[in-house]
């Protein structure tokens, strides 16, 4: 047994598997007794870790029931054989633990085996090993909460230290390009930490990199102006005078007194380098067919009017047109730059290696003028020579399709009447962070762009003859115009095959990025560039993206998909998003466009089958929750499926409106979801994924359910489940009733009461016997539902069913008004609203208390149902229910207008066809 607090907290086992810890509170109680080891924590200091607001009013009965299941946990899995155990001891808890189980332990170790003294190579075995232990930020996964931040930072401050110590160790053996390696990526990380970026331009120096070591001292020199108001501190200035005055092969400074060292060869008499300064042009050709783009050429054309010096990234996905659109706005601006036009393409993302900074130096200078027998030869006085050229110059630089912010920096002009224009797949943040840098997101083409690309390419005749079907083929290229141009090649290239019949092939999913393919361009090829540059955690996530079924994506589906941590998902996502392979719209948030979904599925045809699986079990999961939040109080219509595996995130739902607004927005996705696990076989889960969307399906009675409701019924009765195919024909029934089909709806909901006594299914009945009674009530039968709806009552009364009681007690009244006997109907609905106290959906509330005023009015209690009908609109309005506050409202002025014509109570109910919708699988909420 193994427990890690270097990453995402997490504990393992000998096979390998890790535990199921829980929740995030969970995991931060876990986390502040493996940052104090068999030393007691109080409750009161774990209660301020779990909970970085204010704590709730049971706060120590919840931390008591993490404790209680953290032990469940741990005892199951055999923790005391490994020395384990989580005690009680007063008001505080002690997790007993062999400290060698803990990975921050086995880390702290090997540092102090390294400051007791080792030799250099010794020393680098040590630390590789000890900093490998590292899989994210310490305490990864948990609350933020000032006693986690605390030795979590404290670790952080070790790993730092490890890492210097490191590359001292390299640099004794001589490896300075091996200890410039290890700081690069820590001191881009803290750019402000000084001593590391000090040691940092060392090595750099010694490894005969001396201007990009130059470089980090003025960057960083600028970053502490610019964040801190402050001078560097002399651990930086000492370095570079070091830099200056040193050999940077070796580190040594020029003789003191009583040294000699050899003097330097005598300077050549001076003479310009370079004659009259050349104007470069190296711009491409302008791109033919660019199309729109207006928003993102006016943001070029006030970020580089506005600003001295600008340097403006263009960033985007694969094929999304940024080379096009930097080249155009270059043509088009090419008289703003008297003093020339650079371009380089840094084969960023691309088959061939990346540029050598150097090489596109001396490409610039030759252009600058400088000839090749007056070239500098370092690379401090090429960049020096070309900042130098550039200055007091008004001239444009194209650096096109750049890997990193690394690769860009050394390239930066030198003049602030110069612009620079950087395209790449990469978010670039380093360059936003450090040069000020200004962000232009290049995204998919809209609609209307997306066409007239393709009769750019085309011909307008041939878009203009199939308007539709090169609509439709837009849409399936995802606006991406690297697919949108491919695929007019294509086209062209076989005037035979007509826009309708492409895009009726590539609406076959697996056979889309094929057909999106021309000799060696295509869009796999390019988003497979984006990808190899990535770091293996992120590559890995989205190998396992593939079975997603829909756009929008959360760090709870992909850790699921991936079957990892959310913590561990969340970085890839991020890393993802960086690398323009998903967008990020909001916290843990994100889209997924189709053809990024087929490639990745793609690249693993046969991926374990357990990853669809998973997703699945995910979203019935995330469902349950939506349910709850849509209509709090109800009761679930099903449980998660014998052998469901719990995902360690779902989203949460805030209310009713969130709930509801989320089920719209994913209907789409939920819809294919139901269609994998179909084709999957998956029955046991396709008919939950049907089922659990009653809310929005009831709410919107009339859009369309009816197929999807029929294929849950179908997988019911291939699983071979009674009470599914009860709840299925339930809700089917009522949709069929509230589309006008009343023969079809009564044909399926007379066979939905046998099935659920069959299953032993008495709320699955109950809600049966509700809904055929409302769908007869429709039909103009006055008698069987008075006998359908009583016998509901007494079986959701017998099983303490309260939400279907209350059901049941609203469409007594509602049939007890139809037929005359409005006192009857009053004591329902009083009994109904007695039982709707929140949390029940206000909705409910409204319709009992419309119904409770008419019932009133009937008998003539015209105040109380005034009042009534009055409160009902109130909470009608309060509750944005518009439908219930027309009906409240019809109500109530045909109550005013039978008091002024002194007219009887015996009008029709104007609520008699009021709509709203059913209550759990279908049965009827009016």
């Amino acid at each position: 047994m193994q427990f890690r607090v270097l990453g995402p907290v997490s504990v393992t086992t000998a096979n390998g598997g890790p535990l199921p810890l829980g929740p995030a509170k969970r995991r931060s109680l876990l986390a502040m007794l493996l940052a104090h080891p068999n030393v007691p924590v109080g409750v009161d200091r774990l209660t301020e870790a779990l909970w970085d607001e204010e704590p709730p009013r049971h706060a120590r009965t919840v931390l008591q029931g993490h404790v209680s299941r953290l032990r469940a946990v741990l005892a199951q899995h055999d923790a005391a054989a490994h020395g384990v155990e989580l005690l009680t001891q007063g008001a505080a808890y002690r997790l007993r633990v062999p400290e060698a189980l803990v990975d921050a332990h086995r880390f702290e170790e090997a540092l102090r085996l390294v400051r007791q003294g080792t030799e250099p190579g010794e020393t680098i075995a040590l630390l590789r090993e000890a900093l490998g232990l590292w899989q994210g930020p310490a305490f990864a996964g948990t609350v933020h909460s000032a006693p986690l931040e605390a030795p979590a930072h404290a670790l952080e401050e070790l790993r730092l230290t490890a890492v210097e110590a490191l590359a001292r160790a390299y640099g004794q053996l001589g490896d300075h390009t091996a200890a410039a390696t290890v700081l690069h990526a820590e001191a881009a990380a803290h750019p402000l930490r000084e001593p590391l970026v000090a040691q940092l331009m060392l090595a750099l120096a010694r490894a005969g990199r001396q201007a990009d070591a130059l470089d980090w001292f003025h960057r960083t020199r600028k970053l502490l102006a610019d964040e801190i108001g402050v001078d560097p501190a002399a651990v930086l200035t000492d370095a570079y005078d070091t830099l200056l005055r040193a050999d940077p092969a070796n580190g040594r400074r020029p003789a003191t007194a009583g040294h000699t060292t050899a003097r330097p060869p005598a300077a050549t008499p001076h003479e310009p380098a370079v004659g009259p300064a050349a104007t470069p042009e190296l711009l491409p050709r302008r791109p033919r067919g660019f199309i729109a783009r207006q928003d993102e050429l006016a943001a070029l054309d006030r970020i580089t009017t506005a600003t001295p010096g600008p340097v403006v990234t263009l960033t985007g996905s694969a094929g999304v047109g940024k080379t096009a659109l930097a080249v155009h706005w270059s043509h088009r601006r090419r008289a703003d730059f008297p003093g020339g036009t650079l371009f380089a393409d840094l084969c960023g993302f691309s088959p061939t290696p990346a540029r050598d900074t150097c090489a596109v130096l001396r490409e610039f200078l030759l252009a600058l003028g400088v000839p090749v027998e007056r070239m500098p030869g370092a690379p401090a006085a090429l960049g020096a020579r070309y900042r130098e050229l550039t200055a007091g110059r008004r001239l444009l630089v194209v650096l096109d399709n750049a890997l990193d912010s690394g690769q860009i920096r050394p390239l930066l002009p030198g003049g602030d009447d110069c612009v620079t224009l950087v395209t790449s797949r990469d978010r670039l943040d380093g360059l936003v962070a450090t040069d000020a840098a200004r962000p232009v997101t290049v995204g998919a083409l809209p609609a209307a762009d997306s066409t007239a690309l393709l009769a750019a390419v085309l011909g307008p005749e041939s878009v203009a003859a199939e308007p539709e079907a090169a609509a439709r083929l837009a849409g399936l290229c995802d606006g991406l115009p690297l697919a949108l141009r491919v695929a007019a090649a294509r086209l062209a290239t076989r005037p035979h095959r007509g826009l309708a019949s492409f895009a009726g092939e590539l609406a076959h999913e697996q056979h889309r990025l094929d057909l999106l393919r021309a000799e060696d361009t295509g869009v796999a090829a390019a988003l497979g560039l984006s990808l190899q540059h990535l770091p293996e955690p992120a590559r890995r996530l989205f190998h396992h993206l593939g079975p997603h079924t829909g756009a929008t994506l959360d760090t709870g589906t992909a850790a699921a998909l991936a079957d990892c941590p959310p913590s561990q998902a969340a970085l890839a996502l991020d890393q993802l998003a960086s690398a323009q392979l998903v967008v990020e719209t909001g916290p843990r948030s994100y889209v997924l466009h189709d053809l990024v979904r087929l490639f990745a599925r793609s690249l693993a045809p046969d991926h374990e089958p357990g990853g669809l699986l998973r997703l699945l079990d995910h979203w019935v999961q995330t469902l349950l929750g939506a349910c709850a939040a849509a209509e709090p109080g109800g009761e679930p219509c099903c449980a998660l499926p014998p052998g469901a595996r719990r995902s360690a995130e779902t989203r949460r739902f805030a209310d009713r409106t969130g709930a509801l607004a989320w089920y719209s927005a994913e209907r789409g996705t939920l819809r294919a979801t139901v269609g994998a696990a179909v084709a999957a076989g998956l029955h046991d889960r396709a008919w939950r994924l049907v089922l659990l969307q009653w809310p929005l399906i009831v709410w919107q009675a009339r859009d369309g359910w009816v197929p999807l409701i029929e294929q849950g019924l179908a997988s019911a009765e291939l699983d071979g489940d009674p009470a599914a195919q009860s709840r299925a024909l339930a809700l089917l029934g009522w949709v069929l009733s509230e589309e006008g089909r009343p023969e079809e709806a009564l044909k399926r909901l007379e066979r939905a009461p046998d099935l659920a006594v069959r299953a032993g299914d008495v709320a699955g009945e109950a809600v049966a016997r509700i809904n055929l009674a409302v769908a007869l009530m429709r039909h103009g039968d006055r008698e069987r539902p008075g006998g359908l709806l009583a016998d509901a009552l007494a079986l959701a009364e017998r099983e303490g069913l309260t939400e279907t009681v209350t059901l049941a007690h609203q469409h007594l009244a509602q049939h007890l008004l139809s037929v005359g006997a409005a006192a009857d109907a009053a004591a329902h609905a009083v009994r109904g609203l007695a039982l709707a106290a929140p949390p029940l959906a206000a909705p409910r509330r409204v319709v009992l208390r419309t119904l409770h005023g008419e019932a009133l009015a009937a008998v003539g209690r015209t105040d109380e149902a005034v009042r009534q009908l009055s409160e009902a609109i109130r909470e009608a309005r309060a509750s944005a229910y518009e439908e219930g506050e027309v009906a409240a409202r019809v109500a109530l002025d045909g109550l005013a207008w039978r008091v002024a014509a002194r007219r009887g109570p015996c009008a029709p109910s104007p609520l008699s066809g009021c709509r709203s919708g059913p209550l759990p699988d279908g049965s009827p909420r009016s």
